[in-house]
This record gives structure tokens, sequence and C-alpha cells, in this order.
């Protein structure tokens, strides 16, 4: 998959390092590759992970406008839409954050032209990652809505993929809607559940509202939640009976009380659940979990 959208010189590189290893590849126009590896940050060379500055590949332009043609089909207006959000979604959950130009149109982002910078995440599933959580966040079939924390890249949208399909498969008689806006949750393997519904590349507004409305889940499932978008869907799927576990940016429990609106959600109780994420033994490593009055209850 990776290797599809790839060059060449640095898809020879690429396929040196073991695909379990590789988190990241940051490419800026006229500078080193960068990778990160098993959390950590690296160069690349010819023959994968170095670190050495002097022997790295140097990105050229080509290279970034070799990718977005791949991930584009080469009609960058095709994908414009996920351009203006500052990133692009691609097979697998891939995600490529971009950087270059921004252009505005009546003060709002038309779109961002002359690309230089692509920062290529790549998904992994980390089977059984969410289980040390699980008893604390499912008890007597029923799902306890959930938020979890952490940094960018610290293994949020792995430990809710994962948590998907434990429940899923241990409890039958539960029906979990996946809202996936980015299409980075629904990539984990779910041949094995039946009582699992996706929408894929759709608002969060959207899928939760029509979800609701026409597939019956007894717990929502969705990534990135931002307050001040998406509070109000959130607060209508809880007033209807229904469970959601969600993530956000946040580095641990002092930052989440900093940002704005949180205190509505603290006041009104709608989580029962925060586990907070850290990436200090690799992405995904727990550092505790909070009740809805945000006392630890697990560290």
């Amino acid at each position: 998959m990776l290797n599809s959208i790839l060059p060449e010189p640095i898809s020879s590189a690429i396929n040196q390092i073991s695909s379990k290893m590789l988190n990241e590849i940051r490419l800026r126009n006229n500078k080193p590759i960068q990778i990160c590896a098993n959390g950590k940050n690296f160069y690349l060379n010819q023959y994968g992970i170095t670190n050495s500055f002097d022997s790295a590949i140097k990105c050229e332009q080509g290279y970034i406008n070799y990718i977005l043609g791949k991930v584009s089909n080469n009609s960058l207006y095709s994908i414009n839409d996920q351009i203006v959000n500052g990133y692009i979604s691609f097979d697998g959950g891939i995600r490529i954050g971009v950087a270059g130009e921004v252009v505005y149109e009546n003060n709002l982002v038309k779109t961002i032209k002359n690309i230089s910078s692509l920062d290529i995440r790549i998904p992994h599933e980390v089977k059984n990652c969410s289980l040390n959580c699980y008893p604390l966040i499912v008890e007597n079939n029923i799902v306890k809505s959930t938020l979890v924390l952490s940094n960018p890249g610290s293994g949020k949208t792995t430990f809710i993929k994962d948590l998907v399909y434990q429940i899923g498969k241990r409890n039958p008689d539960i029906n979990i809607l996946v809202a996936d806006e980015r299409g980075e949750i629904s990539n984990v393997n779910l041949s094995e559940i039946a009582n699992v519904d996706i929408y894929v590349n759709c608002t969060k507004k959207f899928a939760f509202e029509n979800g609701i409305r026409s597939l019956k889940p007894n717990v929502i499932v969705t990534d990135e939640i931002n307050l001040d978008n998406d509070l109000e869907v959130i607060k209508n799927a809880l007033t209807c009976g229904v469970k959601v576990v969600a993530t956000i940016h946040a580095g641990n429990i002092y930052d989440l009380k900093q940002k704005r609106n949180f205190i509505e959600i603290l006041n009104a109780k709608m989580f029962e659940r925060f586990v907070v994420l850290n990436s200090s033994c690799g992405p995904g490593t727990l550092e505790g979990i909070y009740n809805q009055n945000l006392n630890c209850i697990y560290c």
C-alpha cells in the first residue's frame, strides 16, 4: 500500500525498514527525509535508518509532487476538501499531513497550494492493547462513555481500533457504530465481528444523527473530537441513551482542563471514563484512567 504512492528512491529505502517499526515519513522540500520508527526520529538513507544528517536522502519537490499525484489520481482538485483541512486520507488508514501556501477567499481557506511538506502517518493494528483498560470501560455488558487523550502520535487511534474489536468480539449484543471521518478506524480487521456498522468519510454530525435514527447503536466510536464543533452531536447522542467513545488531543488531564468548553463536559458528567496515553514506552503506553470526576482509578 505504502509503496504504491512513494517514488522509487524512497520506496527502496523504506523497504529496508520493518513495517512494524515505521510510524511516520516526513518530507520537506530540499531537506533530509526524516522517519519515525518505534516512536523515535531518524533520517532515511538508501540502507534504511540512519542518524547521519549528511548521508540522508534529500527530499526533492518532485518527490512531493509524485506522492500528491498518486494519492489524488493526478487531480488535487478532487481532494481539495481534505487539503483545506490540512491532511489527505489514503487507503489502509494512511493519513498525509500537508503544509504550503494557504489561500483565503472571503476569510475562508480555499486551498493550500505550493505544497512543500508532507507527513505520512502509517497506522498499526496492535491486538489487545486496550485489554488492561477494558474491565473499567465495559461493565455488565454496558460500555461507559470514554474519552481517550494523548499528544499527537501517541496511540489514541490504535487504542480505540482495538477497543472496537474487543467490544464487538466479546459483546455480540452491543451494536457499535464507527463514525470514521478520516477513514482511519475502519481499516481494523472486523471480519470476525458481526455487530459493527461503519460510516466513512463523512462529518461526525452526519454519522451521529443518521446513525442514531437509522441504525440504533448502543455505542458510537469516533476519533479526534473538537469541543467547539462536536459537543452538540455528542450531547445529543448521550441524551438519546447512546454511549460515546472518542479521542481528543491533550497531553494530560491538566491540558484537557484548559480546553474551552471542557468545563461543560465535566459538569454534565458526559464521559464516565478518561483514558490517558503517552509514548514513554512506545505509542499507546497507558498513563492512567480517571472517572467522571477526574479521580484516578488506575495508574
